[in-house]
């Protein structure tokens, strides 16, 4: 049984619904009249960008090094940018940027299980069989999302990975998943297209019936998902998702071989490249996923060869990317993968499970940078004496005061019961200042 199923909206749901649009919805009838600018697109948006690392990635060995300890591995912590903090020999990119980066290297969560671990991380909230709680991202989505009126595709959207769902806050806040080309599962042709409004008689038909036999939200949310498909396949905005795109009035122009190149030709980096783009066009939270993280066996070679090459270009080059651009500043980024893994190393070579004590990176956003917060003992077994303990909801709330989110906001359940922001979580005051 997922943790995600009963609010939100799948991708599966949606690319249903949007298929359907696309034979059958008239698209004049529900496009957005109100038109993206380049005034719009330059404006000092507030954004999230949400690096989700799937599986657990081994923090003992990329921000928290312990190379005194007989748990320390393998590797070497090397000198960043910001006086005083080091990371691991194999991010030498991302260490030269890290005057604009921190880590949080005191998180204590208590869900050591990859579901309830994404469940926690992402909600601030432990799973509940009586409520799904809205990702993170949704709650950026149902609050800075609706009051963007000149954006006309997703407010959150997910790249190569299965998301989290709406919750209680309703599927119209779910996440709107891609790969990392912007390819779209089911989307329509061009032929597709041009039919839609000579199919405007047969849908009102079809929907006035439908809306006067039913009560309740859903029917309106099945409306509000058919509009938004219809807006999406029409948009010039839809330009964001693909790095080839060109368009003046958005900003946006096609991405030279040199910036994809700086970011990796890998899923990751081109991921990334697709989220600094949707930002540009007024996205307030993108995620991009990047699995494989869940080493249990020869963790070093994979992390020296395979993962860090990865993670070390990217992170640096949307970093840059962003500083480079005026947008770093209103950009918050956020590095986190469902718990840590063990500092002491298995028989396998390997590290399992661990959420008693590990690390988080952010950056950007106007946050007070280029330091480290918090700190494990000298072998990372457990959170050092005189250092704070972080969740989940203390991350999320830090990243809402950067994105003018008022901390104090409280969301209703379906059942009427008030659900607070980040779960009452408290932001991190060394990052805010």
């Amino acid at each position: 049984m997922t943790l995600w199923n009963n609010y939100g909206m799948n991708r599966r749901h949606f690319m249903q619904h949007m298929a359907t649009a696309a034979a059958t919805v008239p698209a004049m009838n529900f496009l957005s009249h109100v038109q993206a600018n380049a005034d719009v697109v330059k404006s000092k948006q507030k954004a999230c960008i949400l690096m989700w690392m799937g599986g657990g990635p081994p923090t003992i060995d990329i921000w928290d090094l312990k190379p005194e300890s007989k748990n320390g591995g393998e590797f070497k912590p090397i000198d960043t940018a910001a006086s005083g903090v080091q990371i691991s020999e194999h991010m030498p990119e991302t260490a030269k940027m890290f005057q604009d980066l921190s880590i949080v290297r005191s998180m204590s969560t208590r869900e050591a299980d990859h579901g309830r671990g994404r469940y926690y991380m992402q909600t601030s909230y432990v799973p509940n069989p009586t409520v799904v709680h809205p990702t993170f991202g949704s709650v950026v989505s149902y609050e800075l999302g609706r009051n963007r009126k000149a954006l006309e595709i997703p407010a959150f959207v997910s790249v190569d990975g299965g998301a989290g769902q709406a919750g209680f806050l309703g599927m119209t806040y779910a996440p709107f998943a891609v790969d990392n080309t912007g390819r779209i599962r089911n989307s329509p042709t061009e032929e597709g297209k041009s039919r839609l409004s000579g199919r405007l008689t047969m849908l009102e038909e079809i929907e006035s019936s439908f809306m006067s036999s039913r009560r309740g939200e859903l029917p309106k949310a099945h409306k509000d998902i058919y509009a938004n498909a219809v807006n999406l396949m029409t948009s010039k905005q839809m330009a964001a998702f693909s790095p080839e795109k060109t368009d003046a009035s958005l900003g946006l122009e096609a991405e030279s071989e040199a910036t994809k190149e700086a970011y990796g030709k890998n899923g990751f980096g081109q991921g990334l490249l697709m989220a600094r783009r949707l930002v540009q066009v007024g996205v307030p939270f993108v995620e991009v996923n990047m699995g494989g993280w869940d080493l249990h066996n020869d963790v070093f070679n994979t992390l020296k060869n395979q993962r860090l090459p990865v993670l070390d270009k990217g992170i640096a080059a949307i970093t840059a990317d962003l500083k480079q651009r005026g947008m770093l500043d209103n950009t918050v980024l956020v590095w986190m993968g469902e718990f840590g893994r063990t500092p002491r190393i298995n028989q396998d070579v390997g590290r399992d499970h661990w959420a008693a004590s590990w690390s988080v990176m952010m950056g950007g956003g106007g946050l007070k940078n280029g330091q480290a917060v918090g700190a494990t003992d000298k072998d990372g077994l457990q959170i050092a004496d005189g250092s704070k303990a972080y969740l989940p909801g203390d991350i999320w709330a830090t990243v809402a005061m950067a994105m003018g989110i008022p901390v104090n906001t409280v969301h209703t359940s379906k059942r009427g019961r008030p659900m607070k922001l980040a779960n009452g979580g408290t932001p991190i005051q060394e990052l805010i200042g």
